[in-house]
């Protein structure tokens, strides 16, 4: 049984009296343009800087000499996008809380891609994330990979372009195309032009532009009602400070458990596998720059999740003693942020303007990553390996034609978004559906030795199966149903970075909802636990496969693609306990080899023979083994 949680989204309080359409001032016009103007220039300033002597290497990853404190910021900015800036204010104003303990699933989420996926990425001397499906599987798998990231990031960054133009349209009378364009044209120029280093430099000022103008509302809004002791006494009095739902139950959306630990593998896919994120690991100067720098991003997302909770609380709070207006309440959940922003500066002459570049600099910073990492992964992973013969200077060409192609695909794709209708919740959770089963495949390959080609290849099409067939389903039951607001028990659509769930829809006076069964019920399973339930399936499957048709007999593993959790949580357990579990070290094998080429030494954990090579212990099959000790050969790797 749910305690704490309602049935039914709150009703609003609402005014008599319509509600004209804000519009802006001269001043916030300036602060808009000044904002696309600086972030131009960024873009243009690094583009030009040693033009005719760029290379590659420093168009599409700044060179691998990027520090820690950019390449963090670049991490965070790089999923906050505006619809999350829009949609976590309106989830606590709604619903209370309870989505804060999504902080909770950081600290994982963030520690297993420092601690394991970066270090096997960085190692490897990687460009595109799915060139370690190639060295690990086949290039078949690479490929599969990557179609199926820039099916996702295509998909994605229409709506992210196109949804905060339209609820700015409907709340400011902003022109809705006009700021499509501008904000298409201005990022397509300076990340074709500028590569990975712009993108990273500009994300920098973004997110400093979207701190100050997510600040300057909970600055002024708390002052307006009374400080922030008011408001967070006046939310308790009205059941909007959540507690701690412990109900396991995976239908509910929001519990504890679900926003903890089914948010860890959503942060996964996207900060642990995603080649935006992986792109600028990558980017960094040593690996150690590389693991600190994901270290850094957990105190931002942590002060960026406690912002957006407390615009909620203060909404709530303002419209308590500043009712809505008929139009205001009727609104789409997206719209509310928007209506109290202007509500709240109207009087403030340049801080609407501010809150709009806010807002504008969360659509910029995500789609220069996407058209950023499209490019890289088109170039690398399907013209290099087939057109190898390309010069530098045809690549880089190469490489900016793509990011422009991308830009003109994004604008395209924002079109076909206007046409969709419940455009959040059916787009964005596609974005949702493909980020888990390539966690999924990328987990099947990294973990588990057994798992071969043919294994991942069909892991990877039964977790996009299941994924879509849950998430469509979901979508045709809630529109069937004629739907209002998902309730907390029902299930509803996350929004990449912070991950809330917006809907497109009016509200509606609160109903009682009959309790789903059969298929219904399993489509109402927890958006947050869709990564988990997706990867997981690609994961088993892919092993039950990879089992089926002979796991890797015959095939050449390259022990730098495996990370080895056996070992390393062995090594966590006191000597003692350590002795009794029989495992196979080095020492204990009986090597069936010359002892030229016996190991020597060691190099990043990497056994080494004497001429400096790499190898990797492979069991002899056709050896008559004598006890505890089964004959290994040592076989130098290839990479």
């Amino acid at each position: 049984m749910s305690v704490g949680v309602s049935t039914s989204a709150p009703l609003l309080p609402a005014s008599d009296t319509n509600t004209v359409t804000s519009t802006f001032s001269l001043v916030d016009y300036v602060v808009f343009v000044l904002l696309l103007v600086l972030s131009l220039a960024i873009g243009l300033y690094h583009a030009f800087r040693g033009w005719g002597r760029h290379t590659v290497g420093q168009l599409l990853m700044a060179d691998r000499k990027m520090s820690c404190l950019p390449v963090a910021l670049s991490l965070l900015a790089t999923f906050q996008s505006a619809v999350a800036i829009l949609g976590v204010p309106s989830e606590i104003y709604r619903f209370g809380t309870q989505y804060w303990f999504l902080g909770c699933c950081y600290f994982l989420g963030l520690l297993i891609p420092a601690h394991v996926f970066i270090p096997v990425f960085y190692r490897l001397h990687l460009t595109s994330a799915y060139e370690y499906l190639e060295l690990r599987f086949n290039k078949a798998v690479r490929v599969c990979g990557t179609v199926t990231f820039i099916f996702q990031m295509v998909i994605y960054m229409g709506v992210v372009l196109y949804a905060p133009s339209l609820a700015l349209n409907a709340v400011t009378g902003f022109d809705l195309w006009l700021s499509v364009l501008t904000l298409g044209v201005v990022c397509t120029v300076y990340t074709a032009l500028g590569g990975l280093k712009a993108v990273i430099w500009t994300d920098v000022f973004q997110t400093l532009v979207m701190f100050l103008g997510q600040l300057v509302v909970i600055i002024v809004g708390s002052v307006k009602v009374g400080g922030l002791g008011h408001v967070w006494k006046v939310a308790s009095q009205h059941g909007r400070i959540s507690g701690i739902v412990l109900d396991p139950d995976p239908f509910v959306r929001h519990t504890f458990w679900t926003l903890a630990f089914g948010g860890v593998f959503m942060m996964l896919s996207l900060y642990g596998v995603n080649q935006a994120q992986v792109q600028r690991y990558l980017s960094s100067r040593t690996e150690k720059a590389a693991v600190l720098s994901c270290y850094a991003v957990f105190p931002c997302q942590q002060l960026v999740l406690c912002m957006s909770c407390l615009i909620g609380l203060v909404m709530f709070v303002y419209y308590q003693e500043y009712p809505m207006s008929t139009q205001q309440a009727q609104a789409a959940p997206d719209q509310f942020v928007l209506y109290f922003v202007m509500d709240l500066l109207k009087d403030l002459p340049g801080l609407p303007g501010l809150f709009v570049a806010c807002l504008f600099s969360g659509s910029l910073s995500t789609i220069s990553s996407a058209f950023n990492s499209l490019a890289t992964v088109t170039m690398e992973d399907l013209i290099r390996p087939w057109f190898p013969q390309f010069s530098e200077v045809q690549a880089i060409m190469l490489s900016r034609i793509l990011a422009f192609g991308y830009g003109l695909l994004c604008l395209g794709m924002a079109y076909i978004s206007s046409q969709m209708g419940p455009v959040l919740q059916a787009a964005l959770s596609i974005f949702g559906m493909v980020g888990g089963p390539l966690l999924g495949l990328f987990c099947l390959g990294m973990f588990f030795p057994c798992a071969n080609p043919s294994g991942a290849i069909v892991g990877l099409l039964a977790g996009l199966i299941m994924a879509f067939w849950i998430g469509i389903g979901s979508i045709v039951t809630n529109m069937a149903s004629g739907m209002a607001p998902s309730p907390p028990n029902i299930s509803s659509f996350s929004l990449p970075s912070n991950l809330t769930s917006v809907t497109m829809t009016t509200l509606m006076p609160s109903t009682t909802l009959s309790k789903p069964t059969g298929l219904q019920r399993l489509y109402s399973l927890s958006y947050l636990w869709y990564s988990a339930h997706n990867s997981t399936t690609v994961i088993v499957v892919g092993l039950i496969v990879s089992l089926l048709t002979g796991g890797m007999r015959g095939r050449t593993l390259n022990p730098r693609t495996i990370y080895p959790v056996l070992p390393k949580l062995i090594a966590l357990l006191p000597l003692s306990c350590q002795k009794r579990f029989h495992c196979i070290s080095y020492s204990q094998v009986d090597l069936s080899v010359d002892t030229a080429t016996f190991p020597e030494k060691m190099s990043n954990g990497m056994l080494k023979n004497s001429r400096d090579k790499e190898v990797m212990a492979v069991p002899e099959e056709s050896s008559a083994h004598q006890g505890n000790s089964p004959t290994f050969i040592l076989q130098e790797t290839s990479l």
